[in-house]
Parts: structure tokens; C-alpha cells; sequence
């Protein structure tokens, strides 16, 4: 793979968002939990969005909680925050 100069400027701000002037253990632990955490969160909101898709196409609560591994109310929880719906 290459990378490009802004590619490493960005990560490099990145890590430091998290790292905070800490020494350089903390810093980096702190620097790959922060990332993760980012990256989780986008993968939370892309489950979200395929969850209120299969609910939107017929898929049971059950079902869509079974493929998840999440519980009933959970699911019920996210169909029921539809962005879609809020906006319109």
C-alpha cells in the first residue's frame, strides 16, 4: 500500500487527538482506543441503517435480532429512531 502525505498528516492528528500529552504507552493505548472507538461507532450506524432496511423489506423483530445478536428491544429500539422518519 502507499500513502499519501496528507494520508499520514491525518492519521498522525489523529493519534494525537487521543494521545494528549501523555507518556508514550498511555498515549498510544489511549490513541488505538480512541480510533476503534470512532471506527465502532461507524459500524453501529451502518448495522443501524441495515437493521431499519431488513425491518423497512418485512424482516421480523425476531429475526433481525437473531442475525444481530441483539435483543428484541434493542432492535425495537433502532427501528423505532428512524432518522427517516424524523425527517420527513
Amino acid at each position: 500500500m502507499s500513502y499519501t502525505e496528507a494520508d499520514v498528516s491525518a492519521a498522525i492528528a489523529k493519534m494525537e487527538k487521543y494521545r494528549s500529552g501523555l507518556d508514550y504507552e498511555v498515549g498510544t493505548a489511549l490513541a488505538v482506543v480512541g480510533l476503534c472507538a470512532e471506527r465502532a461507532g461507524r459500524e453501529i450506524a451502518i448495522r443501524d441503517d441495515m437493521i431499519r432496511v431488513a425491518h423497512r423489506a418485512g424482516a421480523s423483530l425476531r429475526q433481525i435480532a437473531e442475525a444481530s445478536g441483539l435483543g428484541r428491544k434493542t432492535v425495537t429500539a433502532i427501528v423505532e429512531t428512524d432518522p427517516a422518519r424524523a425527517q420527513g
